[in-house]
């Protein structure tokens, strides 16, 4: 949420927002019960002022609106900003930046640095992208060995493309029957512990 920076799943953001049609009440964040912000004027203005406060999420976001306006230098500044200080989501998308050039020269070792901080933080996407760099770029038993193991975690936390990459990996025997199929399991638990009635009407919804 702009107004605040906290986080609410589509089930929830759902629920919520089908309560106030029903009771035809003003649109409100359920957490700070602020006014829902309509347009990009009030969006700014609201993460302004949790910049301020060097709120972490908020320096994120704003980075993201700088990127999708096509102001990388603008992205990278507040992004830099929010990876350091501890945001996941900052540092994947700065990996994106170094890897594409966009904002700042392409660098390989930065690009792999903020990569490998947002997988351990826990970002399924970018532990993905890190088997896939280790994929295409080494073949070598060892680093294929590594990629193997990043693919593996990305899908135990419900990552759909690394189920894809571990499927390439089995057909050319570099992971094995048990621990394909370990894994198929795990990201299929993943997925299922994320089901609830009110994502599924979300989704119908969209």
């Amino acid at each position: 949420m702009a107004c605040c920076s906290k986080h609410i799943c589509i089930g929830c953001g759902y629920a919520n927002s089908k309560r106030e049609v029903e009771e035809n009440l003003e649109p409100k964040c359920p957490y700070c019960r602020e006014k829902v912000p309509t347009t990009k004027k009030q969006i700014k203005t609201h993460l302004m002022r949790r910049i301020k406060v060097n709120d972490p999420v908020a320096l994120r976001q704003m980075g993201s609106l700088c990127f999708h306006d096509g102001d990388y230098s603008g992205a990278f500044e507040y992004w830099i900003k929010a990876a350091g200080l501890g945001e996941v989501g900052a540092h994947f998308e700065l990996s994106c930046l170094y890897r594409d050039g966009q904002g700042v020269e392409k660098d390989r070792k930065k690009q792999m640095y903020h990569l490998e901080e947002a997988a351990i933080g826990g970002d399924p996407v970018a532990r993905n992208n890190l088997g896939c760099v280790l994929g295409r770029s080494f073949w070598d038993a060892d680093s294929m060995g590594r990629a193997v193991k990043h693919f593996i975690i990305a899908a135990n936390l419900g990552d759909d493309e690394s189920i894809q990459q571990l499927k390439k990996c089995y057909k050319y025997g570099d992971v094995s029957k048990d621990d394909f199929a370990a894994a198929l399991r795990a990201h299929q638990a993943a997925v299922d512990a994320t089901k609830s009635p009110q994502r599924e009407a979300a989704k119908d919804n969209a």
